[in-house]
């Protein structure tokens, strides 16, 4: 059976924006769908979010999907670059993800820390692509938080497709984002 971890972000929770939607309809595909609830979302860190995922995911197979959203995404590359290194998934698709920088933060001594340690923590980007060999990154043309020029480490270091949606922020449901049809295409294409 395919399974599928959706990945919330900074400030997120597993109820939040397009994600259940995402989940009914995956799992009406036959996906076996778990949405975690990372600890303090407020103020994500590595240390506290990857091994979450890696509790909640386990060791994962080539019938397994991650989509993440923002932070979501730089949990799952983290996540991916400690597994054994003959493991291989299905794929991934990154909404909204960074690994390059980011803008317009609140000037906030928790705010910054928490964004320089995930923007500074080095990444094997190299031992990730070689145990996910799909993915594809979505990107907004008006995101306030993520600078459209992330895309490049996600097409030129992870091989990612790029798909560039227009005036959709940051794909949040607080900002009223509550289904994502590009990012039910891209899991199913990247399953097919």
């Amino acid at each position: 059976m395919k399974k599928a971890y959706i990945v919330h972000g900074w400030d997120g929770y597993p109820e939040e924006g397009w994600f259940p939607w995402l989940k009914k309809e995956l799992e009406a595909k036959e996906f076996e769908v778990v949405v975690p609830h990372l600890p303090n979302p407020g103020e994500p860190r590595i240390a506290a979010w990857v091994p979450k995922l890696k509790e909640v995911a386990g060791i994962p197979d080539e019938d397994t999907y991650f989509i993440g959203h923002s932070m979501g995404c730089q949990t799952i590359v983290r996540y991916l670059e400690e597994l054994p290194e003959e493991i291989t998934i299905g794929g991934a698709v990154f909404v909204a993800g960074f690994l390059r920088g980011l803008k317009d933060l609140e000037d906030d001594d928790v705010v910054q820390s928490v964004a320089n340690e995930w923007l500074t923590a080095p990444i094997n980007l190299e031992a990730v692509r070689l145990r996910m060999p799909k993915s594809v990154a979505i990107f907004s043309d008006n995101d306030p938080y993520v600078p459209l020029d992330n895309k490049i480490e996600f097409e030129e270091k992870l091989g990612s497709k790029i798909v560039v949606e227009h005036a959709m922020g940051h794909f949040s449901g607080s900002t009223g984002t509550e289904k994502l049809p590009s990012v039910l295409k891209a899991v199913l294409d990247l399953s097919e």
